[in-house]
Formats: C-alpha cells, structure tokens, sequence
C-alpha cells in the first residue's frame, strides 16, 4: 500500500509537506504543492480517511440537505432548525437536493470530507445515503420524510391522518368522484398520503377509485399534467386532493386553465399549506403541517445525537391541521348540496 513516506520521497519533500498538503494548509509554496499532488496522481496514493478524521476536529457546522429549496413548506422548517442550531452554537449549510439522488450523494460526500458536526436530510428515497453517514459515525437526522430500512432519528407529520382528514372532508362534502394526485412512488410522504385518502374512501363505504389516482413529481408542472390527465378521463372527478404545495399549484392552474370553476365543478384540497392560501379567490383548503416545530424538532435531535452518540434513535410525528376554506366548500345549490362558505371559507356551521 502507497504510504505518505513514498510520496515525499517521489515528490522529494518531507512527509510533513505532504500531510500540510493533504490538509489544505495555504503555508506550503505552491510548486512543493503541485509536485506533491502529481506525486499522489503518479503513485494512484488514496489517504487513509478514517486516520485523517481521528486527527481534525469536527467544523460546527451542519449540513441540511432539503429535497427542494423552491418549496415554500422549506423556508420555515429551515428557520427552525437555524433557531435550535445558533443557540447550540452551531451554524448551518443549506443543501438543495433538488429531488436529484446524484446531487443527494455529492452533499454527503461534502459532508463527511469536511467533516460537518452532523447532518439533516430530506431523504429522496436511497437508504444508502443515510447508511454512509451513520456508518462514518457522523450525527444524522431525517427529516419529512421516513428513510427505509435505517435506524436514524426521524422527524414526521402523521402524513396518513392529514391525507384521511382532507379526503373524509370532501366525501363529508358531499363530492362523489374523488381523485388524488399524489407523489413519486419511492417516497414515503407520497405512499403515505395515499393511503390515507384510501383508508378515508374505504371508511366511507366507497371503493377506491384506481383510475382516479396520479403520481407526479411534486413539482408545479407535475400537478399540472396530472390534473389535465384526470379531466380527460371518461368520467372525470369532482373533486381532487393533491398531496403537496406545488402540485396543488399546478393542479389549480390547470382547471383555470381548462375553465372548471371551483369548487362548483371540482372542490380541491393540497397538503402543505400555502402562505397565499387564503388570499386567492377561491380561498384553498389545505391540510397545513408546523412546519417550523418540525425544524426545531430535528434540530433537538441532533444536538443530543452529537452530545450523545450511542443512544437509541427515536422518531418525533408531528399532527396537522385541516385548514377548510372556500376551494373545497360548495354552496346549497351546488351539486350534493353543501352548506354555504361563510367567513374565511369555513360552512356557518362549523364557526
């Protein structure tokens, strides 16, 4: 095996410069720098990581890798963590992985070759990711989403509650067709809040209507196609939960797009709420998720990961709140006969 004995004498310099160079130190003369590394390219010379990690000291920093830094549902989970993060004394690097697995793996990689204090993901679905930091002994926390087959800490909302909340709202409404756009299939949100808009139909006595389930990508033009797909279905619903932000989005452009008034034609409720949700016209129902005590919960997590290392891994869920605005309320003369939306979208009953 290649020793850094063997590439200072190739490179002719000592092995202390050598190790200066493989640490980044910015004493070392710049030519003594580039014959050490054609050294190392020359001799194929990979450094011993785990001896390099025992010899540095953690940075205080955390990585906190999000699947979408466009999302909105990001920016308060973000200042939760950064809350918790600045009074443990720590300060925090904002990663976008962007849904991207590959982008996912090079943060890690950045992670753990700069030596972070710890990390907290928003999983894209690879469990491997999350083994290669807890198998390099670096604090991790999962966040929104629940990693398969990994003992980690975990933070979540009760994804299955909220989604059968939203769906038992719009059969309670009196909607008969009843569609769900709902997310990639590898993710545990996605899988999640379609079965509570199932178990919500089944309660109800209903089947499950397979032909008005469609999986998109969580992103606005997602939403989009998938509710253009619904409306060109033979028999088209009546109403539709959409289970994230930006595909709600999506989806209500769509039927704008397509001239289907809401919620005359077709109630609609997301999942996530929307700072703007109850400025547009109709109003949205959402089922909001504490967005911000979701942060703070995983930042909670991780400082007693790090003060902590050897304790059992331990998951916080969250609950959500059904927030019942104008989208998802019909008036008495509409179809199924839904109580009139008074104030803030909310059926005069219900205030």
């Amino acid at each position: 095996m290649t020793t850094i004995y063997d590439v200072a004498r190739v490179a002719e310099v000592s092995a202390s410069t050598v190790s200066r160079v493989l640490n980044g130190h910015s004493s070392v003369d710049p030519d003594l720098a580039a014959r050490v590394r054609q050294a190392m390219l020359d001799l194929d010379y990979r450094p011993n990581a785990v001896a390099r990690s025992l010899r540095r000291q953690r940075t205080s920093l955390w990585a906190v890798i999000i699947s979408d830094i466009g999302n909105p549902f990001f920016t308060s989970l973000v200042r939760g963590i950064e809350d918790v993060a600045q009074e443990a004394g720590f300060s925090v690097v904002l990663c976008n992985g962007d849904e991207d697995p590959d982008k996912e793996t090079r943060y890690v990689t950045a992670a753990l070759a700069e030596r972070m204090a710890g990390v907290i993901i928003s999983p894209s679905g690879r469990p491997a990711l999350i083994n290669r930091l807890t198998e390099a002994g670096m604090p991790v926390v999962a966040i929104d989403r629940q990693p398969h087959g990994v003992a980690v800490d975990t933070v979540l909302v009760d994804n299955v509650h909220g989604a059968e909340t939203a769906t038992a709202h719009l059969v309670d409404g009196g909607y008969r067709r009843i569609a769900c756009i709902t997310g990639p299939r590898r993710i545990s949100t996605a899988v999640q809040r379609l079965r509570g808009y199932q178990q919500a139909l089944r309660a109800a006595g209903r089947s499950v209507p397979e032909d008005m389930v469609r999986h998109a990508d969580f992103r606005e033009d997602g939403g989009y196609r998938a509710m253009a797909s619904l409306l060109g279905a033979a028999e088209p619903p009546d109403a539709v939960f959409v289970t994230n932000n930006l595909m709600t989005v999506g989806a209500m452009e769509c039927l704008v797009d397509r001239g289907v008034t809401v919620p005359a034609r077709c109630g609609v409720v997301g999942f996530d709420d929307i700072p703007w949700a109850h400025l547009v016209r109709p109003s949205l129902s959402t089922v909001a998720q504490p967005t911000y005590d979701l942060g703070r919960a995983a930042a909670s997590l991780l400082t007693e990961r790090i003060a902590n290392p050897a304790k059992a891994s331990s998951t916080v869920t969250l609950r959500t709140t059904l927030r019942i605005r104008e989208s998802s309320v019909r008036s008495p003369g509409g179809p199924g006969g839904q109580p009139t939306a008074g104030r803030g979208g909310l059926p005069a009953q219900a205030r």
